[in-house]
């Protein structure tokens, strides 16, 4: 038997519409803050993330999947978002659209070679935003309440964003040059890892998985430190932001992220969550005002931020939270004959093409099982198609719940049902960030 690759899950079934519901209200609150969607491919040439991620970083030298196309190219599946979409900011000229910035956001599959573990796949889901052409620290709390908000109205508690800043490139260097005196007379007391990234980008020695509990790692100095007057004032502009949000806040000088191309704020965001222990990091992401010319692109601020939909799935599922995901479905349409199969097949596309959720009977079951199969998809109405009844244009409708049925005229049906089934609930957001569906009543003080 044929099996899925490691690493890889099928997302079908109850998590499936669980993804879907997500999904949907992800794209409802990227349309309020009027970000566009970017689709970019699967696969790109290697070099570009070997340039815009970084040569340092664990992705590139350790989990990205390459390999040589049958033209002899170097492709790579795509690791993250970032550095695609900042390529087709370049390569469709987007820097030049009088409409700046320019607001982006993702939700594809990206791919890492790496052990998987709960939370962490090879095939991994991300949900993204770019924000490409302002360098305003109001940007950068704003692309961090994006995905705050995203949990809140999931319903995840005590969510906190961990924030640090990198300063600009003056501060950067200042800190890069304090943490190799720092690091350079213990660096034998290290990981391999660590040694080879003490010269190449000592930044990341702070980020090292095996070495984490290292006092030497501990006690190392931080970017705050090392932050000149313009980053200082800077990050204290975000900072000021994020109260004026209401976003719940602390200043982490141990949070520096894992990719290259980041300065300024960095940061991440965890919720509380049971079950998740340390890891309970849930979105991260920062600013990067050198990716674009690192790219070949024009001098471009970039701010951004990633999160992992199957980790967020996971965190809600521990929770215990429930998604209100749509169980059932609006109508069954019911018959024993092939004349009344027809028009069972005929009025299943005209309600389905007026928002029904509409199904009929497929196997060739009798009435009975048909019943049944009702029942199990939970069905709040059945129609009863008979062949004396369709030739005076007459259907049985019965209400599955109450089990009350009346006849009815054929052509009445979409507005019998309209009366009867309620709207489709559709995403509002409410004052505190909770969603709000249709036909809620909001609080007359609001």
């Amino acid at each position: 038997m044929i099996t899925k690759p490691k690493g890889c899950h099928d997302i079908y079934g109850e998590e499936a519409k669980k993804w879907q519901y997500v999904n949907k209200l992800i794209d409802t609150l990227m349309e309020k803050y009027n970000y566009q969607y970017i689709r970019t491919p699967i696969f790109e040439a290697t070099e570009l993330f070997h340039r815009g991620v970084g040569e340092s970083s664990d992705i590139v030298t350790k989990e990205t999947y390459d390999f040589i196309d049958r033209g002899d190219r170097k492709m790579t599946l795509r690791p993250e978002g970032t550095a695609g979409v900042v390529r087709s900011y370049i390569e469709n000229k987007m820097y030049g659209d009088p409409t700046q910035p320019i607001k982006l956001y993702y939700n594809g599959t990206m791919y890492r070679y790496e052990r998987p573990q709960s939370g962490r796949d090879r095939e991994l889901t991300q949900f993204g935003v770019e924000v490409l052409g302002s360098d305003d620290p109001l940007i950068d709390a704003e692309v961090i309440s994006i995905p705050v908000n995203i949990y809140k109205m999931l319903g995840l508690k005590q969510i906190k964003v961990n924030i640090n800043s990198l300063g600009d490139k003056a501060s950067r260097k200042a800190y890069r040059d304090a943490l190799v005196a720092y690091f350079k007379p213990h660096i034998h007391e290290l990981c391999d890892d660590c040694k080879a990234r003490l010269e190449k980008n000592p930044l990341r020695i702070l980020d090292c998985k095996v070495d984490a509990e290292n006092e030497i790692i501990k006690n190392a100095p931080t970017t705050i430190e090392y932050l000149n007057e313009e980053s200082k004032a800077r990050f204290e502009k975000v900072i000021n932001y994020l109260g004026a949000l209401g976003i719940e806040h602390e200043v982490n000088p141990k949070i520096v992220r894992g990719l290259d191309y980041y300065c300024h704020t960095v940061f991440e965001i965890e919720a509380k969550v049971e079950g998740f222990g340390s890891q309970n990091v849930l979105g991260g992401g920062g600013r990067y005002d050198g990716l674009t010319e690192e790219l070949d692109g024009p001098s471009t601020p970039g701010m951004g931020f990633a999160s992992g939909l199957g980790r967020l799935i996971l965190a809600l599922e521990k929770e215990e939270i429930k998604l209100p995901v749509q169980e059932d479905i609006d109508v069954f349409i019911m018959y024993v004959n092939e004349e009344e199969k027809l028009n069972a097949m005929y009025l299943a596309q005209e309600l389905r093409m007026n928002g029904f959720v509409t199904e009929t009977e497929y196997l060739g079951r009798g009435l009975k099982g048909q019943f049944k199969q009702a029942d199990r998809l939970q069905s709040k109405y059945l129609l009863l198609l008979n062949s004396e009844d369709l030739k005076e244009n007459i259907v049985t409708i019965k209400n599955n719940k109450t089990k009350e049925e009346e006849k009815i005229d054929l052509d009445y049906i979409i507005y019998y049902l309209d009366e009867h089934i309620e709207e489709e609930e559709h995403f509002h957001i409410g004052h505190e960030g909770e969603p709000l569906y249709e036909g809620e009543d909001e609080d007359e003080d609001d």
